[in-house]
Formats: structure tokens, C-alpha cells, sequence
């Protein structure tokens, strides 16, 4: 489950940034998950949860916006929407 692996580093970066901004709790993180990414957004929540006990980040909220995907088509130069890796270009 790489979720936790994920949880465990945006804690860190969240708490690293509170440190600097001498922030005594963190309330909120916003997350951006790419449909492509693989991360099931509710392990995440999950795994969050459980390594932000007993932090300044404990009954924090996550906030996850899912990002849609896209590619570069090779061949007709644009941007397009996939919905999975390898997707056809719809041009």
C-alpha cells in the first residue's frame, strides 16, 4: 500500500511548513491526485489519519482535488483528455 508511504511524506512537508510558518496545529492540507497516479483517495484519508496521530497535524482535514488526465499525442501536437495510460488520441 503506497498510500501510507504518501501519507507519511505529506505530513512531513505539511509539518515542515507549519514549523516555518510558526504554526502551533495544521487544520487543512489540500492534496492534488492525478487520475493516472494509482492512489486510491480514500486509503489515502486513511493512511493520513493514522500517521497524524499524535502530531500537530492530528484531526486535521485532507482535502483531496482529483486532477483529470492528459497527454501530449506525439502526432497531432495536442494536449487530450485520457482516461488511462496509453489512451488513444481521439484526433
Amino acid at each position: 500500500m503506497h498510500e501510507m508511504s504518501l501519507a507519511e511524506g505529506i505530513l512531513q512537508l505539511a509539518e515542515k511548513t507549519a514549523r516555518r510558518e510558526q504554526a502551533r496545529q495544521i487544520k487543512r492540507i489540500f492534496v492534488d491526485i492525478g487520475q493516472l497516479s494509482c492512489v486510491a483517495a480514500e486509503a489515502l484519508k486513511f493512511c493520513f489519519e493514522a500517521v497524524s496521530r499524535r502530531t500537530m497535524a492530528e484531526g486535521s482535514q485532507l482535502e483531496i482535488r482529483h486532477i483529470a488526465g492528459s497527454a501530449l499525442c506525439p502526432q497531432c501536437q495536442r494536449t487530450v483528455p485520457i482516461q488511462a495510460l496509453y489512451d488513444a488520441c481521439p484526433h
